[in-house]
């Protein structure tokens, strides 16, 4: 089986070091050649893709639109599996069923990252306990979706989270975008300044993902707009609620508030059932 990665930042790259650790040393493609001269010299790729009708497999680690457009504008084989990275799910499966094609679509997020990027900071245990989460849709190949899991299995992670492209938008909106916000808006008050001896791991917490890369996440938070943009609305709607509690000094009202939270917080989730999200353990 012949697999070709396109995007050698740190997914595409950790995802080339999981699949050759898995015994499969793939080709490698990216829109600069520095990343692709590094992945030669350290043994990361196999080679440089050229031709893309030569693979069975192609994972696109690319930005969402970028994704869009090369998927749509590549020349697959016949009856290969193309399966995208991106945060977002719905946009790029509506540019990939836009019309027929000759290849086989399954959407993929690996969930797992750094708050660095590059291809000299992938590795190859990245995805290792991590979840991975595939989207599908009736137009989803069932041959190429097992492909997919079992290359998934092979590369480490711990498990797999099978879902529509509507919910991964949804929930990724809440677990990974607000967070991300949130994180941002933090840093902007003043009185980070000169604060260095006062942080604990509640600071490190807050901001660990305030410095991410600008262009990638404005694009991934346009693209799921609607999503994002509710789960703000709800979180300055419950910041408001302890806001008028700490200004009124209403001692019990903030007890309650602090108390539902926590009741939230220790809940199980994962024995609340949803019928629309499938998970299988792997390890």
């Amino acid at each position: 089986m012949k697999i070709c990665v396109a995007g050698l930042g740190l997914i595409g790259g950790s995802l080339c070091m999981a699949l050759g650790r898995a015994g499969f040393m793939p080709d490698g493609w990216n829109r600069s050649p520095a990343p692709v001269e590094y992945a030669l010299k350290n043994a990361i790729i196999g080679g440089v893709a050229t031709d893309f009708s030569l693979y069975d497999v192609v994972f696109v680690a690319l930005p969402p639109r970028a994704s869009a457009d090369f998927i749509c504008g590549t020349a697959f084989k016949d009856g290969a599996v193309v399966a995208d990275i991106c945060g977002v799910k719905q946009f790029i499966e509506r540019a990939v069923y836009s019309q027929l094609r000759n290849f086989y679509y399954v959407g993929t997020h690996p969930m797992a990252g750094k708050e660095v990027s590059g291809i000299k900071n992938a590795c190859a245990d990245l995805f290792d306990r991590a979840n991975m989460v595939i989207t599908t849709c009736p137009a989803t190949h069932a041959p190429a979706l097992e492909l997919i899991k079992e290359l998934t299995r092979k590369m480490g992670f711990a498990r797999i989270v099978e879902c529509s492209a509507e919910v991964h938008d949804r929930k990724i909106a809440y677990t990974s975008q607000l967070a991300h916000v949130v994180s941002n808006a933090y840093v902007k008050d003043g009185e980070i300044a000169g604060c260095a001896g006062f942080t604990g791991g509640s600071f490190q917490d807050m901001t660990r993902i305030a410095g991410v890369d600008e262009g990638v996440w404005s694009e991934l938070y346009l693209l799921n707009s609607a999503n994002l943009s509710g789960r703000i609305d709800t979180l300055i709607k419950n910041l408001s609620v302890i806001k008028s509690a700490v200004e009124k000094g209403d001692a019990n009202a903030l007890a309650a508030l602090l108390k539902e939270g926590r009741a939230i917080f220790t809940r199980p989730t994962e024995n609340l059932a949803d019928d629309d999200i499938k998970v299988t353990r792997l390890k």
